[in-house]
């Protein structure tokens, strides 16, 4: 074996200890948010040593949004397979809206705190870009047949626009601790489906 496949490949205990900073990444910023947290004490919640963070990710920034990206993929998965199920859309878009008001808001404070994070950061705007081109790509499939179906003016692109911008009011108000006529929509969009 050559010299730079043995460098590139990767041993149990340097996957052991990437998964274990990525778990420790998505605590810390639902805990403390990306202000609170240093390299040393991603390290100490992680129960590994702290030049690991640098050496693995590069930086603190690369090793948080490897995490929102590692997040973002086990929830696409999800939300592929809901969209996926042979059922009618307004089902599917009820289990989506739970998911959305859930008590668990672990993703949406790891999905904005690192949006605030990247304000000031042309390469972490790029790869959250990354994570909201793949949302957009999950919800213009998923909306494709509904949007047909619906005959709406409105066109599938701004669709998209409008139900991620949606969500995120959602997720801003409720991460503030708004919920002041959030349900009432949701009801009247669900009647809406349904008729």
């Amino acid at each position: 074996m050559t010299k730079s496949v043995e460098l590139t490949r990767k041993t149990p205990a340097r996957s052991a200890a990437e998964e274990a900073l990525l778990d420790a990444a998505e605590r810390l910023l639902v805990d403390v948010g990306y202000a609170g947290i240093t390299t040393r004490r991603l390290a100490e919640e992680a129960g590994v040593n702290h030049g690991l963070v640098h050496y693995y990710f590069g930086s603190n920034e690369s090793l948080l949004v490897r995490a929102l990206e590692r997040f973002t993929e086990r929830l696409i998965e999800r939300q592929r397979e809901l969209y996926a199920a042979d059922s009618p859309f307004v089902d599917k878009w009820r289990t989506a809206m739970r998911y959305l008001v859930s008590e668990d808001l672990s993703y949406q404070k790891v999905w904005l705190e690192l949006q605030a994070l990247a304000w000031n950061n042309a390469e972490l705007q790029a790869r959250l870009a990354e994570v909201n081109t793949e949302w957009r790509a999950v919800l213009t499939e998923a909306f494709e047949e509904p949007h047909r179906e619906l005959d709406l003016e409105l066109p599938l692109e701004a669709l998209v626009s409008l139900v991620m911008t949606f969500n995120l009011g959602i997720m801003v108000e409720r991460l503030g601790g708004v919920d002041a006529g959030h349900r009432e929509l949701l009801d009247w969009i669900d009647g809406w489906l349904s008729s």
